[in-house]
């Protein structure tokens, strides 16, 4: 089995948004307490570029703080959002599991990320995801933080024919035109319409794939 489909994880088949709020607004409760920010905390600006490297979201929401602060701060974050989907504070999409378990039986499935390796792996552990993919792939594999190099790392391992590639952001979309593949974007929580229309399909509910992929 050589085909295979390539999912992207944040606002795809989690719920980000039921644990990003919380997750935030802690890491930047500490932050506070440390005498590092003022103000409310940056939960709009982080909603605009979710789905880019973590890296990326650090040097946006913070742009004055130092490179080590950043590091630091992100360190915390991770822990915080880790630490609620242990809680199971967080959620699949509706119809991920039934969707997944049925694709699973005709074609490898992969996690392709810009979310860390412990984060992705708390959450295929938390929901018992781990005998439905194949393998993980983080963006911290990728030096350059390209999700199109990670998205052919993918492809390239494991010697791929053909592969669908599902997300929700413009960062998906282009890594599946730059290594030609086809694209399906997800219309939930993170999605923009602007992004969308780079999509190949885009779809309004996780288990359309079970009927669009042939």
């Amino acid at each position: 089995m050589n085909q295979a489909i390539i999912f992207d994880m944040d606002g795809t088949l989690f719920q980000t948004d039921k644990i990003l709020e919380p997750a935030l607004e802690e890491t930047f409760d500490v932050l506070r307490e440390k005498g590092l920010w003022v103000g409310e905390t940056p939960i709009e600006k982080y909603r605009k570029i979710m789905g880019v490297p973590l890296s990326v979201v650090w040097e946006t929401l913070c742009p004055n703080f130092s490179k080590d602060v950043r590091q630091k701060s992100n360190e915390l974050f991770q822990e915080k959002l880790n630490e609620m989907i242990r809680r199971h504070k967080g959620a699949l999409y509706p119809n991920v599991i039934l969707t997944l378990q049925t694709l699973s039986s005709k074609y490898l499935l992969f996690i392709a990320s810009n979310g860390y390796k412990d984060y992705l792996q708390t959450i295929v552990d938390t929901y018992d995801l781990n005998l439905i993919f194949k393998n993980i792939y983080s963006i911290q594999l990728i030096p350059s933080g390209d999700k199109s190099e990670l998205v052919k790392k993918v492809v390239e391992e494991n010697k791929l024919i053909k592969a669908w590639v599902v997300g929700d952001r413009l960062s998906d979309f282009k890594a599946a035109k730059e290594n030609g593949l086809i694209s399906i974007g997800v219309n939930f929580d993170f999605a923009q319409e602007d992004e969308l229309k780079q999509a190949d399909i885009v779809i309004n509910d996780i288990k359309e794939l079970t009927t669009l992929i042939p």
